[in-house]
C-alpha cells in the first residue's frame, strides 16, 4: 500500500512539474522531474568500465573569443581569469577566414598589412606560459575557398585547401598544440552555408584533416566535429545520433580520437534523466556513448564542447530559445553538472561551460550574453564564482 501511494504521489507532482511554468527561479518544477526521472532512469550500454584514451586529469574547460580581442594585454587578462578560476582547457577558434582571408597561401590582413598569424601566436604562448591547454578549433572558409557562398561557416569548394590550412596550423604549432577540433555542428544547416546538412560530406572533411594533421604531427589528438543535440530530421538540422551513424557508416571512426558533443541544459535542471521525451536535456550523451559503444568505440571518450544554462536578459519577455534560469540557478547547475558528469560519466574527459567572456557589449541585451562567465570589462558573473569555489573543491586549484 506504501507504495502504491507513493507512486501515485509522484505522479501527481510529476503532472505538476508540466504545469509548472518552466521560469527562472522555479527549482520546484526541476527538482520533481529530476526525482521521478531518477526513480525511473533508463539504463544505457555506456560500457562504463571500458577505460578510455586519451584521458585527462583535470576536464575543467571553458569557450573563448580571444580571437576578438584587440589588445594582447586584454587576450593575456583573459586567460589569467581562465586560469584563476580552476580552467585547464579553453577551447579557441582558429578562424581560417580571418588567418589566410585574402589569397590561398598569404597570411596578411588586406586591410592593415599586418601577419594574420601574430593574434594566435600571442594566444597560444599565453596560454602555455599559464600551463593552459588549447583545443583549436578548426572552421571557417575564406571567401576565395567558397565562391558563391558568403556564409564564413561553409565547407570549402577543395577540400585540399582545408587540408593545406590545417596542416600549417599544425606545423606552426607542432609542440605546442596537441588537440585539435574539425569544425562545429555540421549537423545544423547555418554551420555548413545555409546548405542541407551532409554527414558524408562531413566525414570526407573529416578524412581530409585527420590525414593532413597526422602527416605532420603524429602526436597530435583529433576530435571529431562537436554535434548539436537536436531532434529535427534535416535537412536545415538533423538529429546528431542519426548524423553521427550516418558518419559512421561512411566511415569516420578511422579519424577521430575523441567524439564531441554539446550538453546543454536549455529548459530544465542537470538531473533532469528524462530521455527521448521530446526535447534535449544533459542527460543527452548518454545516447551519444551508447551510439558510439554500438560502433565499436567504446574505448574513446567523448568531451562536451559546449555545455551551460542561459540567464536571460532582463525585461524579456520570451521566447526563452536556450531556457531561462536566475544567475543563482545557472551556477549552481553549473556546478551539480560538473559534480554528476565526474560521478557518473567514466568516459567524459574534458567538459566546455560555454561560455568565458565576449570582447565588447555588442551582445548586451540578448539571449547569447546570458551564458557569459564575465562581461566585457571582466566583472565576474555568480557562475565564474561558483566553478571557481567547485575546483578549490575538487583539487583542482
Amino acid at each position: 500500500m506504501f507504495a502504491i501511494i507513493v507512486t501515485l504521489a509522484m505522479v501527481a507532482g510529476l503532472g505538476l512539474a508540466f504545469y509548472l511554468p518552466s521560469v527562472a527561479g522555479n527549482d520546484l518544477r526541476f527538482w520533481l522531474i529530476a526525482a521521478w526521472s531518477g526513480a525511473r532512469e533508463e539504463q544505457h550500454a555506456t560500457a562504463p568500465g571500458t577505460l578510455v584514451s586519451p584521458r585527462v586529469e583535470n576536464g575543467l574547460g571553458v569557450n573563448t573569443f580571444l580571437e576578438q580581442e584587440v589588445e594582447p594585454s586584454k587576450r593575456a587578462r583573459t586567460l589569467s581569469m581562465a586560469r584563476d578560476a580552476g580552467f585547464h582547457w579553453i577551447r579557441q577558434e582558429f578562424r581560417w577566414e580571418e588567418i589566410e582571408p585574402a589569397t590561398k597561401g598569404e597570411f596578411l590582413d588586406p586591410k592593415f598589412g599586418n601577419n594574420t598569424w601574430e593574434k594566435y601566436d600571442q594566444i597560444v604562448d599565453t596560454a602555455t606560459v599559464l600551463g593552459l591547454e588549447i583545443i583549436a578549433r578548426l572552421d571557417t572558409s575564406p571567401p576565395w575557398a567558397r565562391p558563391g557562398n558568403r556564409h564564413a561557416f561553409t565547407p570549402p569548394e577543395r577540400l585540399d585547401d582545408y587540408g593545406d590550412f590545417v596542416a600549417a596550423v599544425a606545423s606552426r604549432y607542432r609542440g605546442r598544440l596537441h588537440y585539435y577540433q574539425i569544425w562545429n555542428e555540421p549537423n545544423l544547416s547555418f554551420e555548413w552555408g545555409n546548405q542541407p546538412v551532409d554527414a558524408v560530406a562531413t566525414t570526407e572533411l573529416l578524412k581530409v584533416a585527420y590525414t593532413r594533421i597526422k602527416a605532420v604531427d603524429p602526436s597530435a589528438v583529433i576530435l571529431a566535429p562537436a554535434l548539436a543535440p537536436t531532434l529535427a530530421d534535416g535537412p536545415g538540422a538533423l538529429n546528431e545520433l542519426v548524423f553521427l551513424q550516418q558518419m559512421y557508416d561512411a566511415g569516420a571512426a578511422a579519424y577521430f580520437e575523441i567524439g564531441s558533443v554539446q550538453a546543454y541544459g536549455l529548459r530544465d535542471g542537470p538531473d533532469d534523466r528524462r530521455l527521448g521525451n521530446g526535447d534535449v536535456n544533459f542527460s543527452r550523451p548518454l545516447l551519444f556513448r551508447a551510439l558510439m559503444v554500438r560502433n565499436g568505440d567504446a574505448a574513446k571518450p567523448i568531451w562536451i564542447s559546449e555545455f551551460g544554462w542561459n540567464v536571460p536578459p532582463p525585461g524579456h519577455e520570451g521566447p526563452y530559445v536556450y531556457g531561462n534560469v536566475t544567475e543563482d540557478q545557472q551556477a549552481r547547475y553549473t556546478v551539480r553538472a560538473l559534480d554528476r558528469a565526474r560521478t557518473e560519466w567514466p568516459w567524459v574527459g574534458v567538459m566546455n561551460l560555454w561560455y568565458l567572456k565576449r570582447a565588447d557589449d555588442r551582445e548586451a541585451g540578448t539571449l547569447l550574453a546570458g551564458f557569459r562567465l564575465l562581461d566585457p570589462d571582466f566583472t565576474p558573473r555568480p557562475v565564474y564564482g561558483a566553478v571557481r569555489d567547485y575546483a578549490k573543491r575538487v583539487g583542482l586549484l
